[in-house]
C-alpha cells in the first residue's frame, strides 16, 4: 500500500482567505486567538496542497475554494470536492509552524503525526509513557533524549489518530517499540506501535529537528513525497463520485 507525504510551513500559507470555502470561512471565524487561527489555516493549506498535487489539479483559490477539509465529530479530518467525499483519507498535523498531511487509500485505517524534538518534564514523561519507555528514555542523554520523547510521543499521536480516537485515547495503552537511535538519517524508517489487542506499523524519520511518523493499516510502503515524485496515472482526474457521507461519522471511510 502507498501513502504520499507532502509538508509545508507557515511561509507557505497566503494572507488571503479567498482559498477557503464559505463553511470554511465561518470556521476560521470562531477561533478567538491568532495562534490557533495561523495553526488552523496553516493546517487546511497543506492538506489541500496536497490533494492537489494528488489529484493534479491547479490549486488557484478558485479550485482550493470547492475544496473543503471537514472534521468528522471525533475530529477526524475529511476530503471533499463540492460536496462529494474524496475517495482517500487523509490525515493532517501541525507543530511549531510546520503542517504535514499524508494521504492514503480511503478504506486504510493512518494517522500522521509531526513533533518538535524539545525538552520534556519527568512529570510529562511519567504522564504519557509506559515504563519501557521511560526507562528507555533515561538511558538516552542529552539532546538524544529530546528527539527520542518527540519520536515516541508523535507515533503514540499516529497511532491514535489512525484509529479516530485523538487524544480521547489513552498514550500509555500504546508502546512503541524503542528505534536504533544510533542509526538516525533522513530517511524513512520502519516503526511499530503496540497495544495490548492489536499492533500497528508505519514509518518515521528525523530531520530539521522534528520527528515525523505514521501508521497505517494495512502495512504500507515507506511514504512517498508529493514533491518528488508523480501520483499514479489513475490519480490525475477527480474521480469524486461517490455520494457525501452522513456527517459525523468516525468509522474509517469505505
Amino acid at each position: 500500500m502507498d501513502l504520499y507525504w507532502f509538508e509545508q510551513t507557515i511561509a507557505d500559507v497566503p494572507a488571503q482567505d479567498d482559498w477557503l470555502s464559505p463553511r470554511e470561512q465561518v470556521q476560521l471565524s470562531h477561533f478567538r486567538f491568532a495562534k490557533r487561527r495561523d495553526d488552523w489555516r496553516l493546517g487546511r493549506w497543506t492538506g489541500k496542497q496536497a490533494l492537489a498535487l494528488f489529484f493534479d489539479f491547479i490549486a488557484v483559490p478558485s479550485v482550493l475554494a470547492k475544496v473543503e477539509i471537514i472534521p468528522a465529530a471525533c475530529g477526524a479530518p475529511e476530503a471533499f470536492f463540492s460536496n462529494v467525499r474524496a475517495p482517500v483519507n487523509i490525515s493532517l498535523s501541525h507543530r511549531a509552524h510546520r503542517a504535514a498531511c499524508c494521504i492514503g487509500p480511503a478504506k486504510a485505517e493512518m494517522g500522521c503525526d509531526v513533533e518538535l524534538a524539545e525538552p520534556r518534564s519527568d512529570v510529562f514523561i511519567a504522564d504519557y509513557f509506559t515504563a519501557e519507555e521511560q526507562n528507555f528514555l533515561a538511558g538516552s542523554a542529552g539532546s538524544e533524549r529530546w528527539w527520542l520523547t518527540a519520536l515516541f510521543w508523535s507515533a503514540k499521536e499516529s497511532a491514535l489518530k489512525a484509529l479516530r480516537q485523538g487524544l480521547r485515547g489513552d498514550p500509555r495503552s500504546w508502546s512503541v517499540k524503542s528505534p536504533d537511535s544510533a542509526n538516525v538519517t533522513s530517511a524513512w524508517q520502519m516503526l511499530e506501535v503496540r497495544a495490548r489487542e492489536r499492533t500497528l506499523k508505519g514509518w518515521w524519520r528525523y530531520a530539521d529537528g522534528m520527528a515525523r511518523t505514521v501508521v497505517a493499516d494495512p502495512v504500507s510502503n515507506a511514504p512517498i513525497s508529493l514533491e518528488s515524485v508523480d501520483t499514479p496515472a489513475q490519480h490525475r482526474i477527480l474521480p469524486f463520485q461517490s455520494e457525501r457521507n452522513s456527517a459525523g461519522r468516525c468509522d474509517p471511510p469505505g
